[in-house]
């Protein structure tokens, strides 16, 4: 799930598909009704979480620069490198994660309405 009126946010989601080789990833925006489904059913508090949230369903979520790390370790090729990042502190990722969620909007900009998929594109998004 991804915050889909943020610029930063569906350039993140887009440069995931293209790269999505396994065909492993599914898109809700936060606001919709899915993502909003998505988010009570696993009390997740948006207020503190409020651009990425990854589910494994029937097994986890992952939410800020873990549900990052693992979209990239899913990616694999290069992106396995991102890895070694999971041996900086989760607070410390967290930190750096959350002042660029803080700032996303000033640095990349607002969307009015969440992004609307491509007819190519819709089967990748939850409705």
């Amino acid at each position: 799930m991804f915050d889909g009126v943020c610029n930063l946010c569906n350039s993140s989601v887009q440069f995931v598909i293209k790269r999505d080789k396994k065909d492993l990833f599914r898109y809700a925006a936060l606001q919709s009704e899915v993502g909003q489904k998505l988010v009570n059913q696993r009390h997740i508090d948006t207020s503190k979480v409020d651009s990425i949230i990854l589910i494994e369903p029937g097994v986890a979520y992952y939410t800020k620069s873990d549900a990052a790390l693992e979209i990239a370790q899913e990616l694999g090729g290069i992106w396995k490198l991102t890895g070694v990042f999971s041996w900086i502190p989760t607070s410390i990722r967290n930190a750096i994660y959350d002042f660029v969620a803080k700032n996303r909007y000033k640095w990349f900009g607002k969307k009015d309405a969440c992004m609307i998929p491509t007819p190519e594109l819709k089967a990748k998004f939850l409705d």
